[in-house]
């Protein structure tokens, strides 16, 4: 049912600044002697679709036919867990950044999908939220990926609460904890505090 390691996936919309809080976090957590690693789920797939010579931009993954999506996904999520286990071996958390929900050219499709979670066996998964105007507006500064095809601040709105949902239902797989980590402009330093007062009582 359960890694040796404790497995904690922070999920987010796109631009509602996951990544930060997720570095936040880590740098806590060792501050107080945790045995820490943080990965990215897209970079293991990024990974893999260079090695096969299919893509080499991350921003491109959604746009791959969903049966290329869905191998690929499969690939990290296994690899993942042999590089938590040469990492931390019986002890530590894992942290993995990645998406609950992504849009795709062919729909919305579910990041953590039952197989994916039968490798991960997740003790927790922390939506990292932030209000949609936010969002949208870091989404519009953040000039270093693609992300104009969100909708503006009502698609981040049906996204975010789509993510949420998908998030549920995946935790119900492992009766995985989902903690929802509130994360206003300006207040990363708190949400990350809140993450990892959840995390130390896995």
């Amino acid at each position: 049912m359960r890694h040796p390691f404790r497995v904690v996936i922070v999920t987010g919309v796109p631009g509602v600044g996951k990544t930060t809080v997720l570095r936040l976090t880590a740098e806590k957590a060792r501050e107080r002697g945790l045995n820490v690693e943080v990965v990215n789920f897209g970079s293991f797939m990024l990974d893999y679709a260079v090695r096969e010579g299919i893509i080499e931009d991350r921003d491109k993954i959604r746009t791959l036919p969903l049966r290329k999506q869905l191998d690929l996904q499969a690939k990290a999520a296994k690899a993942i867990i042999e590089y938590a286990k040469e990492k931390l071996g019986e002890d530590g958390y894992l942290f993995i950044d990645t998406h609950a929900l992504v849009r795709t050219v062919a729909g919305y499709w579910p990041g953590l999908p039952k197989h994916v979670i039968d490798h991960l066996l997740p003790d927790m998964i922390a939506v990292v939220e932030a209000p949609p105007e936010v969002v949208a507006a870091r989404q519009e500064r953040d000039k270093t990926r693609y992300r104009k095809d969100f909708g503006g601040v009502e698609g981040v709105r049906r996204l975010m609460e789509y993510a949420r949902a998908a998030s549920f239902a995946s935790a119900v797989f492992y009766a995985s904890t989902v903690a929802i980590i509130e994360n206003p402009e300006g207040r990363a330093e708190e949400a990350a505090e809140k993450l990892l007062s959840y995390i130390v009582n896995l």
